[in-house]
């Protein structure tokens, strides 16, 4: 199993980006994708969820970032628009066996982790 998320770099407030995982080793239509973001100094904390049942999102982001997934390239997306200064982080995706959010982001009910994509977001 492996993730790659792809995407990141530095725009100015207001500005977007769009995140992108890279799935090998399984099928997304089988698993949950979580977003997650870890910004310096302060926990990982969950950004957005999908499987092919739910999707989910922190409420820090709702309204701004749209997650969705292709599985003919089984890749997930984080669309991130109007960013905030907030929004700088290192963003992982990652895998959960189980297919359903249920907007669950604890750290331990994800198996699998990426490399983690740096997101910076300034002026």
């Amino acid at each position: 199993v492996q993730l790659v998320e792809s995407g990141g770099g530095l725009v100015q407030p207001g500005g977007s980006l769009r995140l992108s995982c890279a799935a090998s080793g399984f099928t997304l239509d089988r698993s949950a994708i979580g977003w997650f973001r870890q910004a310096p100094g302060k926990e990982r904390e969950g950004v957005s969820c999908i499987s092919s049942r739910d999707a989910s999102y922190a409420d820090s982001t709702k309204g701004r970032f749209t997650i969705s997934r292709d599985n003919t390239k089984n890749t997930v997306y984080l669309q991130m628009n109007s960013l905030e200064p907030e929004d700088t982080a290192v963003y992982y995706c990652a895998v959960r066996a189980i297919d359903l959010c249920g907007g669950n982001y604890g750290l331990n009910k994800y198996d699998y982790w990426g490399q983690g994509t740096q997101v910076t977001v300034s002026s």
